[in-house]
């Protein structure tokens, strides 16, 4: 079941969404070897992330780096990456061998996207700060491209990818209703036919560093100009095929909808089993089956996606995938004016209540020495008047 104040739209779509992911990298090893299997992962591998980051774009658009918001960020994001990035580390070291080594700064895997993720949520405020804040994300990923940078933080794809977070950023739940008209659903399936078939017909001559989004002009053996003008051109395609997308994802409640507020669980733990199978040859067997192999992959990645979404899977990894901040390190809250006005206000009244016990204890021992003194006068004078009285 989802919370009532979920929209299922957006839950439908980032489950699909990790699917395809799933589905991308079961695919990777054969993409190079089968004409069918490329033109799949191309398309793929050309609006799943850009719709992806989007999506995370448009959800960080109250991310202001409060307290809490930071808090949550650094165990949603940052610890779980140092978890699984230790996680992918030993598995490396299973395959290959070696020395086991931890680099924090060079995630390894699907782990970019949460450094990623990190970065452009702290930098949210910024591009809601400023004009023309799309335009500005597109030159900063154009120039990114024109440098030469290490991967350290991801940083290559942290600035190719910004402007698909920068335009979540700017867009309104209206903004997704235009993509929900009958005339764009209808649309939709033609464009993806399309993309599907220039794919198929383009395969031999497609290199897929192009769509990683973390390599240079001078690391694609392309020339300054040609490099901005194919980056631009992908940039248009890639909007084409994300408006596609979100405009075939159904808006109702489906059975897949409550796995969409999970996709973390998936999306963090498949790399570890596909990894595993690649080591174990298994890629190998599947890439026999020709072009029946695209198919069978996205079969298989469904369902990977469908189990490491299951209830059994979530709970034995929501310690590291979704962990607690620790009680022991929150800070004491300090206290506002209305604490303050509350804690005088209660202080004043105690003093009150403090003095007119005082008054009532003072009150009362006046009271019982008066009396004390009235008693032993009675007593005093009672003899003396029974003396007189029986005087002869």
């Amino acid at each position: 079941m989802t919370s009532p104040g979920r929209d299922p739209f957006f839950d439908n779509a980032k489950f699909l969404l990790i699917v395809l992911v799933v589905c991308g990298h079961s695919w990777s090893p054969l993409e190079s070897d089968i004409p069918a299997v490329r033109a799949v992962y191309t398309v793929v591998y050309l609006f799943h992330m850009p719709a992806f980051i989007l999506i995370c774009g448009y959800f960080s658009r109250s991310f202001r780096g409060s307290p809490a918001q930071l808090r949550a960020l650094a165990t949603k994001v940052l610890v779980p990456y140092l978890l699984f990035q230790t996680a992918y580390q030993a598995l490396d070291l299973w395959i290959s061998g070696g020395h086991f080594k931890i680099h924090p700064t060079e995630p390894t895997y699907v782990l970019w996207f949460l450094l990623a993720l990190c970065l452009w949520r702290l930098t949210a405020p910024l591009w809601q700060a400023v004009r023309f804040p799309v335009a500005l994300a597109v030159l900063v990923s154009l120039a990114a491209g024109t440098t030469t940078m290490s991967y350290d933080l991801a940083l290559p794809r942290v600035l190719m990818f910004l402007p698909w977070f920068v335009l979540g950023l700017r867009l309104r739940p209206e903004h997704f209703g235009l993509l929900r008209t009958a005339g764009v659903r209808r649309t939709a399936p033609f464009v993806f036919v399309a993309a599907l078939v220039g794919a198929y017909l383009l395969a031999p001559g497609i290199n897929p560093d192009w769509f990683n989004m973390q390599y240079g002009y001078m690391d694609l053996d392309s020339s300054l100009p040609g490099y901005l003008g194919m980056r631009l051109l992908l940039f248009v395609l890639s909007a084409v095929l994300v408006a596609a997308f979100f405009a075939l994802v159904p808006g109702r409640h489906t059975r897949f909808t409550a796995l969409g507020a999970v996709t973390m669980f998936p999306f963090l733990a498949h790399g570890l089993v596909i990894q595993t199978c690649e080591a174990l040859d298994l890629d190998v067997l599947v890439g026999r089956l020709g072009a029946w192999a695209a198919p069978a992959l996205a079969v298989f990645g469904l369902t990977l996606a469908l189990v490491l979404s299951g209830k059994p899977v979530r709970v034995l990894l929501r310690p590291l995938v979704e962990p607690e901040f620790p009680r022991w390190l929150l800070p004491r809250e300090p206290e506002g004016p209305e604490q303050r006005e509350r804690t005088g206000r209660t202080e004043r009244t105690g003093r009150t209540e403090r003095t007119e016990q005082t008054e009532r204890t003072a009150a009362a021992s006046d009271h019982g020495r008066a009396s004390d003194r009235d008693e032993g006068h009675d007593h005093t004078e009672a003899p003396v008047k029974a003396g007189r009285q029986n005087a002869p």
